[in-house]
Order: structure tokens, then C-alpha cells, then sequence
């Protein structure tokens, strides 16, 4: 067991696909991790699949009719059984073969794109779900480690300039643009990483929500190796 993992009171560690979708989030646990120390050769299939853009979805279909050896076909086993399980629990899971994602460099006071710390808000209970066959892992860091950034005075007083409408309407113009689903982390915060192989569900801001949702964002790639990701 990962002590990283099992130490934190953020982290609820499980041993089953049941347990992962069933236990409820408690308290400061806004992460779930079905720990996994994953067998079969995932950069085969890296290798043999074909990125035709920087994301490219990858099918069940894509993934039957890889040509693979006895280890990248154990890998290929584990990557399709995943699939099912959520498709079979109700999700809608993808399978990304990642170069890079599209960077937003529009402010240089705020960022909203996934390299940056946010969370994922939903109209609907729902929670995302996330594993990293290859490639770097993505990172999540304890709530009272990070600060919204629209609190943020500097940052918060150039939204306003950039808002320029009615005061009544500042909350919606941040809510429509994404700004406050960001965060910023605080000095000697710790981030931890996800790690490989372990599939992960985490809190979503929601009405029926009872606990913070899960501050997360996606690594820097690097350089010339893609990601393997399910996400949900």
C-alpha cells in the first residue's frame, strides 16, 4: 500500500470496483482510489495507436483489432474491463490517447484550463472518474492547500475590470466563464499524484454534493510521450 495514499485523510483507499462506487464521501475524503498495481505492457498499445490529433479518442473497436503480445494483450484486457464496468454502472467512460490539451492564454492574471487547479462542477450527481494507463498522472492537492482564485484580491479586482457591467452580475459573468472553478495553490502545499494504474473517483461540485469537491488538474506532458487516460 501506497503510504502517500493510505495516510491521508483526503484519500479513501478501496479494494474493489463495488466499493469504489459505492462508499460514500465523508468529511474531508473527496477521493476515492481503487489501488491497483496493474500487470501487461500499456506502452505497446501506446505505440500502435495512431494520434490523429492531440486528443484522440480510442473505441473498444480500436483496441480489439491491435495486433499485441502476450503482455500488451493482458494490458488491453484490463483497459476494455474498465470500460464495461462503468459503462455498466451507468458512466459514459473515454479512452484518450493524449498529446497535449489546449492551452488557455487568453489572461496572464487567470488561467482556466485543465493544467491549472479547478474542479468539475455538474447539474447532476454525478462524480469523474479517472485512470492513467501511461504517461504522467494527473495531480489533486487538499482543499485547505488552495485558494478560489476569484478571492484572490488582484485577481478578483481585474475580473471586475474585465466584467465591466452591473455589480448584481459579477457572480454570474465569473460563474458563465469558468473563473471559479480555479484555484491557486498556497505556499508549501503538497500536491499528490494520482499515480499510474489506480482508478479514481472524484467529488464534483453538485446541488446534493456533501463534501468539498476534489481540486485537481492534469500534468505537463512530457516531452514526446503521450498519456493513456480513461476519464469519466
Amino acid at each position: 500500500m501506497n503510504n502517500t495514499f493510505s495516510d491521508n485523510s483526503q484519500i479513501g483507499i478501496v479494494a474493489t470496483f463495488s466499493e469504489l462506487v459505492n462508499e460514500d464521501f465523508k468529511g474531508e475524503m473527496n477521493a476515492l482510489c481503487w489501488y491497483r498495481n496493474l500487470e501487461g505492457d500499456f506502452k505497446e498499445i501506446v505505440d500502435k495507436l495512431q494520434l490523429k490529433e492531440n486528443i484522440t479518442e480510442v473505441y473498444p473497436k480500436d483496441l480489439v483489432s491491435l495486433q499485441l503480445s502476450e503482455k500488451g494483450n493482458i494490458a488491453r484486457e484490463i483497459i476494455l474491463n474498465d470500460l464495461q464496468l462503468l459503462t455498466d454502472f451507468g458512466a459514459s467512460p473515454s479512452l484518450n490517447l493524449l498529446k497535449c490539451y489546449e492551452r488557455d492564454d487568453e489572461f496572464d492574471f487567470i488561467s482556466t484550463d485543465v493544467y491549472s487547479y479547478h474542479v468539475d462542477r455538474s447539474p447532476i450527481a454525478t462524480d469523474t472518474f479517472l485512470c492513467t494507463y501511461y504517461g504522467v498522472a494527473s495531480d489533486i492537492i487538499s482543499n485547505e492547500q488552495a485558494e478560489q482564485k476569484i478571492l484572490i484580491p488582484e485577481i478578483r479586482k481585474k475580473l471586475k475590470e474585465l466584467h465591466n457591467g452591473p455589480s448584481e452580475e459579477f457572480e454570474n459573468f465569473l460563474k458563465e466563464n469558468y473563473f471559479d472553478l480555479h484555484y491557486q495553490v498556497k505556499p508549501n502545499a503538497k500536491p499528490i499524484n494520482l499515480g499510474l494504474g489506480h482508478l479514481w473517483r472524484l467529488a464534483v461540485d453538485h446541488p446534493k454534493q456533501q463534501v468539498l469537491p476534489c481540486i485537481h488538474r492534469a500534468p505537463i506532458e512530457n516531452d514526446g510521450e503521450y498519456r493513456l487516460l480513461l476519464i469519466c
